[in-house]
């Protein structure tokens, strides 16, 4: 297993953000399914996708660089 460095994007940190970008987009796209079929009302629903996707993304990208062991 790969070990994560502290301030670093290395493959362990990479895999993690991948994992939590993934996890993050289902929001995303349950909003936009929803927003196609017609249950859900929002003004604009391009922008409640593009928050809903890019902010926890963004958050965990900042949370795993800060992770992992110092060099």
């Amino acid at each position: 297993m790969d070990t994560q460095i502290r301030n670093s994007f290395d493959k362990a940190t990479l895999k993690k953000i991948g994992k939590g970008a993934l996890i993050a987009t289902s929001a995303g796209a349950s909003i936009a399914l929803l927003e196609f079929v017609g249950t859900l009302q929002i003004n604009n629903p391009t922008l409640a996708v593009l928050i809903a996707t890019l902010v926890p993304i963004a958050v965990n990208a900042i949370r795993e660089w800060r992770a992992g062991e110092a060099r």
